[in-house]
């Protein structure tokens, strides 16, 4: 594999599974250092375990907490030098309309998903503006759309949608560029009960073009190369990596 990221450093939240451990993983294949962090501190070590030693470091962080976030950057910075590459992917999803969700359940998805991705790129910043680094942010198809039945993630993912194009906006004339993907259905941990449900699957791959579900590793490739030199002159985009799910207008299949 390419080695596009030797001798730059990556932080990675919600490293510990999913999405935020495939990227990690790709990253560090790509010759990067890579910091993990996860509210789930034994998990993130886990995963960690199975990257390079020397390159690798992980840490437990709640990215819906400013300070601890700002720690997570100092750290990173600390044990590799500096700070190329920001990955805001740390999220949770609960299910409900307006008046199913608790409050609780809103305030604490807004704080992880959206607040979280504030955090993140407001502390890596300072660092990404004197290594020319980048920031790609976790939003989903649920930012560019909604879904049904996820108020609280669907307003999130919204908020990130625009917050990327405003720190692309902001800091794109300072050398720092920011983009975001935008998943549909991937398989994590998050997923797991949704695909074992055969008839909600069978719905998916009514919208599904390309019929199958995502794996990590879909989203991780795509995520590399918008932090890469590659993806250079891209800035301020919102990437759906869906399998073609966006490129409906939402009428069901006519044959």
């Amino acid at each position: 594999m390419e080695q596009r990221f030797t001798g730059r450093t990556v932080i990675v939240t919600g490293a510990a599974s999913g999405i935020g451990r495939g990227v990690a993983e790709r990253f560090a294949w790509e010759g990067a250092n890579v910091v993990m962090c996860d509210v789930e501190g034994d998990k993130v070590q886990q995963a960690a375990a199975e990257l390079p030693s020397d390159r690798t470091l992980a840490l437990e962080c709640d990215v819906s907490e400013a300070r601890e976030v700002d720690k997570l950057v100092a750290a990173a910075v600390e044990r590799f030098g500096a700070l190329h590459v920001m990955v805001n992917n740390a999220g949770i999803a609960p299910e409900g309309s307006v008046t199913e969700l608790t409050l609780h359940e809103w305030e604490d998805t807004l704080a992880t998903d959206l607040s979280g991705v504030f955090h993140g790129c407001r502390s890596a910043l300072p660092e990404l503006l004197k290594t020319g680094g980048c920031i790609v942010n976790t939003a989903s198809v649920s930012g560019l759309g909604a879904d049904w039945r996820l108020a609280a993630y669907n307003a999130a993912k919204g908020g990130v949608v625009n917050l990327t194009r405003s720190i692309a906006l902001d800091y794109g004339p300072k050398g720092v560029r920011a983009n975001a993907v935008c998943p549909s259905l991937t398989r994590t941990g998050m997923t797991e009960d949704m695909l074992e449900d055969r008839k909600l699957v069978d719905k998916f791959m009514e919208r599904l073009p390309l019929r199958r579900v995502a794996e990590p590793a879909d989203i991780a490739a795509v995520v590399a190369f918008l932090a890469s030199d590659d993806a250079r002159f891209v800035n301020g985009v919102n990437l759906p990596v869906d399998g073609g799910v966006t490129a409906s207008n939402g009428q069901p299949p006519m044959g």
